[in-house]
């Protein structure tokens, strides 16, 4: 009875610790879902549910990176600069990142034109930059010296200054989806500054942020693309998401690390080179696959279609060209006319011209013949004696 007394007891005993266990085991993977914070302030599943996985480079079959500059005074890049201060409609881009940068949420990398490397290494200091670019801050609350923070005044947030940036965008075809899509690796403001002298405004680098760092934090940030339309619909996530920005392309990566502007001095050259890389990247992914039948079809319509167009053109000169040809002939003519009247005249003064009257049919009389003198004279007789 005692021995199974003990083993009774030592199976409560089991089977009290065995579930006491799977609850710890249950509360710390709740923990690492919902409650733990990684570095960027937010939680991981808020992190996963934004960030954009990268393809490993096993998936990836071609890519292609590419820089651009994006002007916010033009097209659709102007939803990146407004409001220029913070108001009911939220914030613009640059504040949302420096406020980020600010309260040590995430990290931003030091731009090195061209061979940008996102490591630890290359991690810039805040308090650097705030120096560098003359952006007056104090130290916030809670701030240490492992994770430094700042305050900083909405007025010294240089945001109308930033009238441009650049960005690092990846094109890559992925075998394991076998497709080709564009995504936004990182991106740059840049600082449009004069200096003491005055003059045109200096743009200047400030530093490289990661887009999926930002993702959580721009994703609740709505945007007007249209001025027509005062709704709202998208976030600034989607700008980048959808490609809904315009910028031309400053570099492409190359193994000289030259910008196209080192490449190609010329203005014209250069602007080719821009239009030759975009037709490329476009032409590129329509070539990687089999045209369907009604493509071809379309294709063969077409084709026709433009060498119908063609012959009617080529036949439209032709009768052209004949037309002219005979109307130079007439020219010809009419001007050899106009120089025989315009002697003429020159000699001899103009007359009225007599206006035609009716023709009148006119009946040939016969003559007769001749007759001797002395019948005539004898016939003179007889018409005196009548």
């Amino acid at each position: 009875m005692k021995t199974i007394k003990l083993i009774l007891a030592l199976m409560i005993a089991v089977g009290i610790a065995s579930s006491a266990s799977a609850q710890v085991v249950k509360k710390t993977e709740a923990d690492r879902k919902n409650e733990e914070k990684s570095a960027t302030g937010i939680t991981s599943r808020q992190q996963a549910f934004y960030e954009v996985t990268e393809p490993s480079d096993a998936d990836l079959q071609w890519m292609k990176v590419l820089y651009r500059k994006l002007d916010l005074t033009k097209g659709k890049n102007q939803a990146l600069y407004y409001p220029e201060d913070p108001n009911e409609d939220g914030m613009s881009l640059f504040f949302i990142i420096m406020r980020l940068l600010a309260d040590d949420k995430i990290c931003a990398y030091e731009f090195l034109d061209g061979r940008e490397m996102f490591t630890d290494e290359y991690k810039i200091k805040v308090s650097e930059m705030l120096d560098r670019f003359h952006i007056m801050s104090q130290p916030a609350k809670g701030s240490t010296e492992k994770s430094p923070k700042f305050d900083i005044e909405d007025a010294d947030i240089p945001g109308n200054e930033i009238l441009s940036y650049y960005i690092i965008e990846r094109w890559e075809f992925d075998t394991r989806s076998n497709r080709m899509r564009t995504r936004v690796e990182a991106l740059c403001p840049v600082l449009h500054r004069m200096d003491e002298f005055g003059g045109e405004a200096i743009p200047y680098p400030m530093f490289w942020v990661k887009l999926n760092d930002i993702r959580p934090y721009i994703a609740n940030q709505f945007i007007f693309t249209d001025d027509d339309n005062n709704l709202a619909r998208y976030s600034l996530d989607d700008f980048f998401k959808l490609n809904m920005y315009t910028g031309e392309i400053y570099k492409t990566k190359n193994m000289r690390n030259l910008s196209l502007r080192q490449q190609f001095p010329d203005d014209d050259a250069y602007k080719h080179a821009q239009d030759s890389i975009e037709q490329r990247l476009r032409a590129f992914n329509k070539e990687l696959w089999v045209p369907t039948r009604e493509e071809l079809k379309a294709r063969a319509e077409a084709k026709e279609n433009d060498k119908a167009q063609l012959y009617d053109d080529e036949d439209g000169d032709g009768d052209k060209s004949k037309d002219s040809k005979k109307d130079d002939k007439k020219d010809d003519k009419s001007v050899k006319r106009s120089t025989k009247r315009g002697n003429q005249s020159a000699d001899k003064p103009k007359e009225k011209k007599s206006e035609k009257k009716p023709t009148e049919s006119k009946v040939k009389e016969r003559k007769p013949k001749s007759a001797p003198s002395a019948s005539s004279g004898a016939a003179r007789s007889v018409r005196n004696r009548k």
